[in-house]
C-alpha cells in the first residue's frame, strides 16, 4: 500500500527539518516555499540553516523530497503542514501576518479532501479563528529544539494535535502519518494544544529559574551546584531528565515569546502572572553574570584589558544569535578590545566597535587578559589548559556553562569561574 504524500509549506528551520523527517519515514514529500531562490538552493543541497545531522538526512532521503515554489504542486498532498518559523519582535510578540498569508495561499491549492495542519507555534485562539472546515483543519505542537532538531523530529516523545472535536477520529492520512513514528498521539481541542506548547516551555523556564537562583546562592555561600544536582535527579518528584543546568538567562526567543504571551493573556483575562514576571526579571539579572565577573576579575585590575570571547550563537549547534548572551555581553563591553571566535557565526563589526574576529579558539586567546566562553560548543571541550595559558596575557577564565575542565584549568594556574561554583578567593 502506497503512503500518502505529505506537504510542508514554509521552508525555514521547522519546515525543512520536519519535511526531511517525513521523508526518512518513507513518505513522499512536497516541500513548498514562496521564495524561488531558497527552493533552488534546497534542491541543489544548499541548506540555509545550521543543524547537526540535517545535511546527511536530506541527502540520504533526497529521492522522496520534492522542492517547489509552485503552490499548485501541493494539490498532490493528502496532508499539508504549514510550518514557517514565526518571527518574534523584541517584546516577545509574534508577527502572525506572514503565516496567515501563507495559509491563505496554500489553502487555495489543496485537494478537496486534503487535511491542513498548522505546525508553527501560534497563540491560543489562532486556529479556530481561521474559520476553515473543522474536519480538515488541525493544529500540531512543534517540538523543534535548535541543535537537536533532527533527533526530536525523527524520534518524537509524543504528538499533540489540536482538533475542533477531540472525540472524533483523525483523518486517515494524517493518522497514518503520525502513527508511523510510533509515539503517543494526544488529541485535544485547538486552544488546549496551542497552550500546551506554552505550558511545556513555561515548566522549562521554571526549572531554569530555580537552577539559576540556587546556583547564584551556591556561588556566594561556598556550595557547589554540580554536587547538588545528582541528589535532585534521584528524587522521583523531580527526575533524571529534569532541566537543572544554570545558564545566562533565557535565550533564543521562543521562551521569551511564550512568557510574553502568558502575561498578555493574563492581563486580558484578569489572571495572575506575577510568577512569570518574576522569571523574566530573574533572567535579566542572571544574564549579567559574566559581565560582573569580567569587571571584578579583569577590569578592576587591568587598565586596558583585552578580552577573548568564544561563542557568539545563542546556544551550541546553531547559527541563531537571537537573544544571544554573547551578543548582550559584547554590547556591554563598550570601550574594551575583544577578540572573538565562533564555529558558525562570524564576528561582525555591528556586534562591538572594537571587535576582532579570530581564526580559531586558541587564536582568540592570544594576548588576552581573560577568556570568556559564552557558548558551550562541544569542540571547546578539547581546549587544553596549557595551550590556553601559554597564549593568554592574563590568567582569568570565565566559563559560565562549565564546558571546560575546571580542575585542570585551575591546576594550570588559571583563575577559573563557572556558574554555581564558589566565587570567593583568587582561584574561584
Amino acid at each position: 500500500m502506497s503512503r500518502p504524500t505529505i506537504g510542508f509549506a514554509g521552508l525555514t528551520h521547522l519546515g525543512i527539518v520536519s519535511g526531511a523527517a517525513a521523508a526518512a519515514r518513507e513518505f513522499p514529500v512536497v516541500a513548498f516555499d514562496v521564495d524561488p531562490a531558497r527552493v533552488a538552493d534546497l534542491a541543489a543541497g544548499k541548506l540555509p540553516i545550521v543543524e547537526p545531522g540535517l545535511p546527511e538526512l536530506v541527502q540520504q532521503h533526497r529521492e522522496r523530497l520534492s522542492f517547489t515554489s509552485a503552490p499548485a504542486d501541493l494539490r498532490a498532498c493528502a496532508v499539508v503542514y504549514v510550518a514557517p518559523d514565526v518571527p518574534v519582535d523584541e517584546s516577545g510578540a509574534s508577527d502572525l501576518e506572514p503565516i496567515r498569508e501563507l495559509i491563505q495561499r496554500v489553502a487555495g491549492h489543496l485537494a478537496p479532501d486534503a487535511t491542513l495542519v498548522i505546525l508553527s507555534q501560534v497563540p491560543p485562539g489562532f486556529t479556530r479563528a481561521l474559520g476553515r472546515g473543522p474536519a480538515r483543519t488541525f493544529y500540531q505542537v512543534e517540538t523543534l529544539v535548535f541543535g537537536r532538531a533532527v533527533e526530536r523530529a525523527l524520534e518524537p516523545e509524543r504528538f499533540i494535535v489540536g482538533c475542533a472535536d477531540p472525540s472524533a477520529a483523525l483523518p486517515g492520512p494524517l493518522a497514518g502519518y503520525l502513527e508511523a513514528f510510533g509515539c503517543p498521539i494526544l488529541r485535544m481541542r485547538y486552544e488546549s494544544a496551542e497552550l500546551a506548547k506554552i505550558s511545556i516551555n513555561t515548566c522549562l523556564v521554571a526549572s531554569i529559574t530555580a537552577a539559576n537562583t540556587l546556583a547564584e546562592l551556591c556561588e556566594q555561600i561556598g556550595a557547589d551546584w554540580s554536587e547538588i544536582v545528582p541528589a535532585l535527579r534521584l528524587d522521583r518528584r523531580i527526575g533524571s531528565h529534569a532541566y537543572l543546568t544554570p545558564g545566562l538567562g533565557i535565550g533564543g526567543g521562543n521562551l521569551e515569546r511564550d512568557l510574553a504571551t502568558i502575561c498578555r493573556l493574563a492581563d486580558q483575562h484578569g489572571t495572575d502572572a506575577g510568577v512569570v514576571r518574576a522569571w523574566i526579571a530573574n533572567s535579566a539579572h542572571r544574564r549579567d553574570w559574566a559581565l560582573a565577573q569580567i569587571h571584578e576579575r579583569v577590569v578592576a585590575r587591568v587598565k586596558e584589558p583585552v578580552l577573548a570571547v568564544l561563542g557568539l550563537a545563542y546556544k551550541e549547534n546553531t547559527a541563531s544569535t537571537r537573544n544571544s548572551p554573547a551578543l548582550a555581553l559584547l554590547a556591554a563591553l563598550g570601550p574594551f578590545a575583544v577578540r572573538a571566535w565562533d564555529p558558525v557565526v562570524s564576528a561582525a563589526p555591528e556586534f562591538h566597535p572594537r571587535l576582532t574576529g579570530a581564526a580559531s579558539a586558541l587564536d582568540a586567546c592570544v594576548g588576552a587578559d581573560a577568556l570568556i566562553v559564552m557558548t558551550p560548543w562541544p569542540e571547546f571541550r578539547e581546549l587544553r589548559p596549557d595551550a590556553v595559558a601559554s597564549r593568554l596575557r592574563g590568567r582569568v577564565v570565565i566559563d559560565p556553562n562549565g564546558i571546560l575542565d575546571g580542575p585542570a584549568f585551575r591546576a594550570a594556574g588559571l583563575e577559573y569561574a563557572r556558574l554555581g561554583q564558589p566565587l570567593r578567593g583568587a582561584t574561584g
